[in-house]
């Protein structure tokens, strides 16, 4: 066994030991544990932000907009915990009466235990060490091993002491947290036996390969993958009629935020044949700047993905000029167009992501083209709907519906709020699971329900006690009961 082996193993094991110590912490205490880290990154937002950008070139002000959404996620889920409603209580007291008789049955959730974490390129902080699946899984009790990611590994590592240190201020216990790194840890990690769950952002390829390790141990486990997504946008005909410079400049903005690198850019927009739509935003798309992509990897990728979308029939290039140099010159915007009737015949090779400032737009016939078009689209995290008031569009957004987690109208998918009600995920490839990885509801990927027959009461977690004494919702006998 190597060297590297026996430190994660020694690495697991604490997490596993930590694991009954969180796991019966109270929800004000783990409360106070991502109260104090959001603390500490604030306290270091500025040396935290200059490594961040001496590694990724992202920028100071994007990346203190990070810092302060990284916080926000960690002090939401702390009143996530308290507020209660997470735990699904749920109480069914005994019957002796019904048919057959009823015992008395209680049921809650759970922490599943330690989880591993792998950090994602494209943002440094919200989804990386101290992002928003280490939030989720530390506030319901889980200890978090995060795999660092090599396109940002001093910041993470920076990241890690200062989560570190202000967990143990905290009164948290040794073992909750830790950082690995380099490739051959990941996969130990999502094979070792203390690992109950992974989370991940990610490549396809990548992610995949690492789902079917975690699926194939032993003991499977659940891996929450998002791993990518072409986020449609579909533009209905009266849209175009009524705002198609606004549609336009609004489309530019968002492809290219970023260099092109968001989970949520818009990768396909689908256009009714006939419009100047594709002149608008070849417009809007000119005085948009080549910017500097994450990594080497990606700054190289993203010439031959250009390359292979304007090599199939029927492409035509909009905007913007194919063979480019993005590692030394940075990626420049790119717009393709073709026609839904060609994506029918080729959806293998049209409707793949390609990461960066560029889109295709997919110009479509009738109503009945484009729902055949949509449907060879892979599942996605967003789908978008510009269409004006007076349009029935009821059938298309159900179709959108099936297709994405978020359905967006008259906007833009660039952009995730971290709230109660976020949904980020999608069907695959978007996403492995059901669950999301933003927002409130984030914290059910990493619970398992139990339920206690007959119990007594002083066993019992406080939520399922009769006199309810944390005052959280619970569902008692099939009513809601607020507090």
């Amino acid at each position: 066994m190597s060297t590297a082996t026996l430190d994660l193993t020694a690495v697991t094991a604490a997490a596993a030991a930590a694991a009954k110590v969180t796991a019966a912490a109270s929800d004000a205490e783990r409360a106070a544990w991502l109260t104090a880290v959001a603390d500490a990154l604030d306290a270091n937002v500025t040396e935290l932000v200059a490594i961040a950008d001496s590694e990724t070139n992202l920028g100071t002000v994007r990346l203190t907009g990070e810092v302060g959404r990284t916080t926000a996620q960690l002090r939401l889920f702390a009143k996530v915990i308290t507020e209660g409603s997470y735990l699904e209580a749920v109480i069914d007291h005994a019957d002796p009466s019904a048919t057959p008789p009823q015992p008395d049955l209680r049921r809650i959730l759970r922490p599943i235990g330690p989880v591993a974490v792998f950090s994602a390129s494209n943002f440094p902080f919200a989804f990386s060490v101290a992002g928003g699946d280490t939030a989720s899984a530390l506030a319901v009790g889980c200890p978090v091993i995060v795999k660092a990611h090599s396109g940002h590994l001093r910041l993470s590592e920076r990241t890690a002491e200062i989560v570190i240190e202000a967990l143990a201020s905290a009164g948290a216990p040794g073992g909750i947290f830790a950082l690995v790194s380099g490739r051959e840890a990941g996969t130990a990690l999502v094979q070792d036996p203390a690992i109950k769950a992974v989370g991940f952002t990610g490549s396809i390829p990548g992610g995949r390969a690492l789902f079917d390790l975690a699926v194939s141990r032993p003991e499977p486990i659940p891996f929450y993958g998002e791993l990518g997504s072409l986020n449609p946008v579909v533009v209905t005909s009266a849209a175009v009629a009524a705002r198609s410079r606004e549609l336009a400049a609004g489309l530019a903005g968002s492809f290219t935020l970023g260099a092109g690198q968001f989970c949520t850019k818009p990768g396909l927009v689908f256009i009714p044949e006939g419009t100047d739509f594709a002149a608008r935003l070849a417009e809007a798309s000119k005085d948009k700047a080549a910017a500097p992509m994450l990594t080497e990897r990606i700054a190289e990728a993203y010439a031959p993905g250009l390359k292979s979308v304007a090599d199939q029939p029927g492409v035509t290039v909009v905007s913007g000029i194919v063979e480019q140099d993005s590692l030394a010159d940075g990626a420049a915007p790119v717009v393709f167009s073709t026609t839904a009737a060609n994506v029918l015949e080729r959806p293998g090779e049209l409707l793949e992501e390609c990461f960066g400032p560029t889109t295709l737009l997919i110009e479509y016939s009738s109503q009945e083209e484009l729902a055949r078009a949509l449907a060879k689209v892979p599942g996605s995290l967003t789908a978008t709907v510009h269409a004006e008031p007076q349009e029935d569009i009821s059938a298309l957004v159900e179709q959108l519906s099936e297709l994405a987690g978020r359905v967006l109208f008259d906007g833009w998918p660039t952009g995730v709020a971290v709230n109660w009600s976020q949904q980020h995920g999608g069907p695959y490839p978007a996403t492995t699971s059901l669950f999301t990885s933003v927002g409130a509801t984030a914290v059910r990927r990493f619970q398992r329900p139990v339920a206690y027959q007959d119990a007594p009461e002083s066993i019992l977690h406080p939520a399922l006690h009769e006199s309810n004494p944390l005052g959280i919702p619970r569902r008692v006998d099939g009513v809601l009961k607020l507090s």
